[in-house]
């Protein structure tokens, strides 16, 4: 929401609002009082009426503009909301409500960068401000800071036992890792005080599917989405849990109707932001295209990293594909730091993946143009809080096979893993989980759209094989998880690493990361085979798209039925 409690309505000695334009003071005050008496009493929307009323004549006051953009939430228009209280924090930086209820719009639009921003400026100025940790914590959950997330809502607690957005919280927090024990104890006092609490009531019913209760999941499910109070994010997260209810009690049909309306309430409610403009199918075609007449990139330096830098290792190939495995197996070696899904190379992709245009200016870019670019990548690694100070570093993002002309120009010193994954098991995946929402993961509402940009992704990798000497290792997904130990070593033999034991320990260590895809409860479970092949059983759904994808089933050796 865009605000808490009421806070103290404040003027400056004159008994003036904040507005640039001379008004009278006397009257505005009344109108201040007005609408702080009927937040008061309860009566928000006639408090938020005389807000909205008073902003439209021009009285410009931090919490006048704070109760107008909690209307402007209500009915869904975020972005104006977003205005109204960046005007009010202009006009009063040092408000601690007025920081919080941006905060939390920011939350909303999912900018959880600036959403944490707007928390620690009034953390700054309140360091027991409860509600300003709680909130932290869920803008550090949509970073995939599941440990940073954990200890700013264990804070809120310690600062105001039992707070109800910090349990709620921790329950997402454990449901994330799989920990569904723990979900369940942490939401419990959540819906004793708030029955059918939206977010909680996901996380519980995360924790009854998980644990074999399906009815109870439904039901609690069913109830929610009856229930007028949750947004259209949560509506859209309830309709693809009950549709993962459904799978689970073999009701396939229902399922993939579910996981349809899930996607397009979402491609509905991000459509104003990511559905406009060229999309990552489109770049992903262009490239393709460019990439297939192009020439072999020019060879640069390849000598070792210097001694203030470790080897690289660029992990990459589709989302869904088992690159979360992977990357967490690595990251159980000794001598190896993993970072998962950061764009560290957010700068240069800018400059250079731009247009075809630039594409073919980075084909020909001189060393000391491409340095610069190095480094920035370098500073986001440890913005991103990569360690830099072990042997090796490895730097996992599916969707990096996108900027392979960027990884051979800028590191033609790397290695590349690419995990493989049955093409349509692959584009199901996709389907059935939710994504953090991007311009890339946008796409991935759309079954046709995903395949497609499967095959455009799959041929960009093809193409830079014939482009780029970057040493490259495709690490099939399925024989990693059938046979683990051999497929490790190979692994660790392309790296020049030793085997390490501590690799094996999936489960365990992802308990104690911070892993934000969707595998991170999968992997809670261990290494598994249930999702191999596990595209049969929506055969008749898929067929629209299998035509798409038989050329890469069959060039990547996988059965055809």
């Amino acid at each position: 929401m865009a605000s808490s409690t009421p806070y103290s309505i404040k003027v400056n000695p004159l008994g003036q609002s904040l507005s640039p334009q001379p008004r009278d003071a006397a009257a505005d005050r009344q109108t201040l009082i007005a609408m702080r008496d009927r937040a008061r009493s309860g009566d928000m929307a006639g408090a938020i009426a005389l807000a909205e009323q008073a902003v439209t004549s021009g009285l410009e006051h931090p919490f006048c503009l704070n109760l107008a953009a909690l209307g402007l939430e209500a009915a869904g228009r975020f972005e104006d909301a977003r205005a109204r209280l960046v005007r009010a924090r202009d006009l009063a930086p040092g408000d601690l409500g007025v920081l919080n209820a941006l905060g939390l719009i920011s939350l909303r639009l999912e900018r959880f960068d600036e959403a944490l921003t707007s928390f620690d400026e009034a953390l700054a100025i309140d360091a027991r401000f409860a509600p300003g940790h709680a909130n932290r914590a869920v803008a550090l959950m949509g970073l995939g800071r599941l440990l940073d997330a954990e200890a700013s809502a264990r804070r809120a607690l310690d600062l105001h036992p039992g707070h109800l957005a910090a349990l709620s919280a921790l329950a997402a927090i454990s449901s994330r890792r799989g920990d569904h024990v723990a979900a369940r104890r942490f939401a419990a006092s959540v819906l004793a005080a708030e029955p059918n609490h939206p977010d909680t009531t996901l996380s519980v019913a995360a924790a009854d599917l998980a644990e074999g209760e399906m009815d109870q999941a439904a039901t609690s499910l069913l109830a929610l989405l009856a229930d007028p109070r949750p947004t259209e994010f949560e509506r859209a997260q309830a309709e693809g849990l009950l549709a993962d209810v459904r799978d689970a009690q073999g009701r396939t049909d229902e399922a993939f109707l579910g996981y349809k309306a899930s996607n397009d309430r979402l491609r509905d409610l991000y459509a104003p932001r990511f559905g406009r403009g060229e999309s990552t199918l489109d770049v992903a075609r262009w490239m393709s295209s460019w990439l297939s007449h192009a020439a072999p990139f020019p060879t640069t330096d390849t000598s070792p990293p210097p001694p203030t830098r470790p080897e690289h290792v660029f992990l990459l190939g589709f989302p869904r594909s088992g690159t979360t495995l992977l990357e967490t197996v690595l990251a159980g070696h000794a001598e190896v730091e993993t970072l998962e899904e950061r764009e560290t190379l957010v700068d240069s992709a800018k400059v250079f993946l731009a247009t075809p245009a630039r594409l073919d200016h980075l084909a020909r870019a001189s060393e000391a143009e491409l340095a610069p670019w190095r480094e920035a990548y370098w500073r986001r690694a440890r913005e991103a809080g990569g360690r830099l100070d072990r042997r090796m570093f490895v730097d996992k993002h599916p969707f990096n096979t996108l900027k392979l002309p960027l990884i051979a120009r800028l590191f033609p010193e790397a290695r590349i893993l690419v995990s493989q994954r049955d093409p349509r098991d692959v584009v199901l995946s996709c389907f059935r989980r939710r994504f953090q929402m991007s311009p890339a993961t946008y796409g991935l509402l759309s079954l046709e759209e995903t395949a497609e940009l499967y095959a455009a992704t799959m041929a960009i990798a093809l193409a830079m094989q014939g482009l780029s000497p970057i040493r490259r290792r495709v690490v099939r997904h399925e024989r990693l998880i059938e046979a683990f130990e051999p497929e490790v070593r190979d692994i660790c033999d392309f790296l020049g690493l030793t085997p390490d034991d501590a690799m094996a320990a999936v489960a365990t260590r992802v308990t104690r990361r911070s892993i934000a895809t969707p595998s991170g409860a999968q992997l809670a479970r261990g290494i598994n085979a249930e999702g191999v092949g596990y595209w049969r059983r929506y055969s008749a759904a898929l067929a629209p798209v299998l035509p798409i994808l038989q050329p890469w089933v069959e060039r990547f050796g996988y059965d055809a039925t």
